[in-house]
């Protein structure tokens, strides 16, 4: 009986919380921690922990269509994971070989038209993990209605020290000018594919560190991080969406700042000439909330009516 009530209970707040997601993130990247241990939890070997994990992808890939999220980037193998004993290793490579195969060939992917995407330094993997990449890569290569990243090899310190050495290299020769290394250039020189800025980060697990993942893409996005406690095998919808509310209230808490700072803008512009604050209110104006227009407004004409002579 508790059971049942558990689980109706559990059916009202995922509804709940997916009436409350209003726009969901573009780019959604996620941090796959606790497949081992949730193993141990249950007294079985590593590699069924992946396995369970991998389950857990795929409903993951139904939450983002459902929601309308763009791309996932999931962290599927870190450079440090090479670390591991190679009886752990082996079938982790195997498990990933497989899931590359199964998902070039699955049914939905092609009618979903999701392009598969590898990002890391995938020459550091076995031959045949790499086969596996080309393949899944290749199949989906024209598709373009949702996209998954998959992270291996990857480490985003090394990602960015490599662009690095590869800009200094070239400055040096003579094939780039010093002047022209802007933002477009170090992401032309990252791993492998083009990936869109990080609007959130979720990490399943219960650590709250974010593990060198897309620090170009989510830091300089200032992503939203939500940490949950579940491991990977054990993250539910109900914990995704809570995921995307967290990102939706870093939105919002954005919005308002922008528009406190667009109306202090206006009112320094002000003081010294109110036409040019009349056309800075009109760019502005652009890029906030309905609601904000109308203080944006209000805020103008007090201006006006303050620099106008009495009579």
């Amino acid at each position: 009986m508790r059971s049942y009530l558990r689980r109706q209970l559990y059916r009202v707040y995922e509804r709940l919380l997916d009436r409350e997601i209003g726009t969901a993130p573009s780019h959604v990247a996620i941090i796959q921690d606790g497949n081992r241990r949730y193993a141990r939890s249950s007294g079985k070997d590593p590699h069924k922990g992946h396995h369970a994990g991998a389950d857990t992808t795929e409903d993951v890939l139904d939450w983002c269509a459902e929601l309308g999220v763009e791309e996932l980037t999931l962290y599927a193998f870190s450079t440090e994971n090479f670390n591991r004993p190679p009886e752990e290793l082996e079938p982790l490579f195997d498990l990933i070989e497989s899931k590359l195969y199964d998902f070039a060939d699955a049914g939905r992917v092609h009618d979903d038209n999701v392009c598969i995407r590898a990002i890391g330094d995938i020459e550091q993997l076995p031959t045949r993990v790499q086969n596996a990449i080309q393949y899944a890569e290749r199949r989906t290569a024209s598709y373009s209605g949702f996209t998954l990243n998959i992270a291996l090899a990857y480490g985003g310190r090394n990602e960015l020290l490599r662009a690095a050495r590869d800009v200094a290299t070239d400055v040096a020769t003579g094939t780039l000018r010093a002047e022209n290394v802007d933002v477009s250039e170090i992401e032309s020189r990252l791993y492998r594919q083009p990936v869109r800025d990080v609007d959130l980060i979720i990490r399943t697990g219960g650590d709250e560190r974010t593990s060198n993942f897309l620090p170009w893409h989510a830091n300089g996005n200032e992503a939203a991080v939500y940490f949950c406690a579940p491991y990977w095998p054990e993250f539910s919808k109900i914990d995704f969406l809570r995921g995307i509310r967290t990102y939706e209230s870093r939105e919002h808490s954005w919005q308002r700042t922008r528009s406190k700072r667009a109306i202090a803008l206006v009112r320094a512009v002000a003081e010294v000439e109110i036409d040019e604050a009349r056309s800075v209110a009109r760019r502005l104006k652009e890029h906030l909330p309905n609601a904000d227009r109308d203080v944006l407004a209000e805020e103008l004409n007090n201006e006006v009516h303050q620099s106008e002579p009495a009579d």
